[in-house]
């Protein structure tokens, strides 16, 4: 059984209450608590030592890369973070400076956004660290972007450059709230992911949760320097374009408006943001599963992202 299959089997009779507007599912729960304007995002989420980050990682981007995921999850629903809650589990034998710097690299990116960290608790964890954050986040009543809502039509976005993650970005990313919050505020985005599992997965969700299928055009897809780089030196086993679909961790977002906005969204773009960089690459379509074209036709895309237990 691998996640995905783990997960529906352990949210196919979750309780709810009348809050709930969007529960398991999404990247973020969506919670009306009763305030006139805004609804409540709530979010976890964990790296652990071996899987996410290294004794070698400076322990200062550990505790970014912990805080990041999550931000990362709140910009998916183009929310703004208000709030987190640490846990951290560690081996009885560990490095008080290590674990403060960890604390120094999540603090700083918590100022950076506004973000206050209220508490959290301090557990034992045999052989390795463990980090699980909590996140609350807020929207804009109606603003939500859930991964529920793409039409055939939609032309398919993706931001930023995919691929080749392991080369430290993973590390380094800077989660999209301020370009998800401004996308929100000026187009009608019908969907939105942010990829941490690779194009090839995340897409999936998209697709999964709209009923809906889509085309790809391979010469569309932004593959990173990083990528191109680890498979001309040989030290990648797979091609670029392919790392480009299924690496993970490059926390880019991806999401689908209509065609009609396609080439004004765009113009938007590179005057609001011009040193990142936005790529068309395909469109939604009526069926399901995933097509590329390229020079050779189109053909159904079987590879997938990262899944944990696979």
């Amino acid at each position: 059984m691998n996640e995905f299959e783990l997960i529906a089997r352990l949210t196919r009779a979750l309780p709810t209450n009348e809050s709930v507007v969007a529960g398991a599912g999404d990247d973020c729960a969506v919670l009306d608590l009763g305030a006139l304007d805004k609804l409540v995002l709530f979010k976890t989420d964990a790296v652990v030592e071996g899987f996410h980050f290294t004794q070698e990682t400076p322990p200062e981007k550990i505790g970014r890369k912990a805080l990041a995921r999550g931000l990362s999850d709140i910009a998916a629903m183009a929310g703004t973070p208000t709030a987190a809650l640490v846990t951290i589990a560690l081996p009885e034998k560990f490095d008080v400076e290590f674990v403060a710097g960890i604390y120094d690299g999540m603090n700083a990116l918590a100022g950076e956004h506004g973000v206050a960290i209220v508490g959290g608790e301090t557990t034992t964890n045999p052989e390795r660290i463990l980090i699980s954050i909590s996140l609350l986040g807020t929207v804009a009543r109606g603003k939500q972007i859930l991964r529920s809502g793409a039409k055939a039509g939609d032309a398919i976005f993706v931001t930023g450059e995919l691929g080749g993650s392991l080369a430290e970005r993973h590390l380094d990313f800077e989660p999209r709230l301020a370009e998800a919050r401004w996308l929100a505020e000026h187009f009608a985005v019908h969907a939105m992911i942010d990829l941490s599992d690779g194009l090839a997965g995340d897409l999936r969700h998209i697709l999964n949760a709209s009923r809906v299928g889509a085309e790809i055009l391979k010469s569309s897809v932004p593959v990173s320097r990083a990528a191109k780089l680890r498979a001309r030196q040989g030290s990648a086993a797979k091609p670029a374009f392919v790392a480009a679909l299924t690496d993970g961790e490059d926390f880019e977002l991806l999401f689908t408006v209509a065609s009609t906005d396609a080439v004004k969204l765009l113009d938007a773009w590179k005057q609001k943001f011009p040193k990142l960089k936005l790529s068309c690459i395909g469109k939604i379509v009526a069926g399901d599963g995933i097509l590329i074209r390229d020079k050779g036709g189109s053909h159904q895309l079987n590879a997938h992202g990262y899944v944990h237990f696979a």
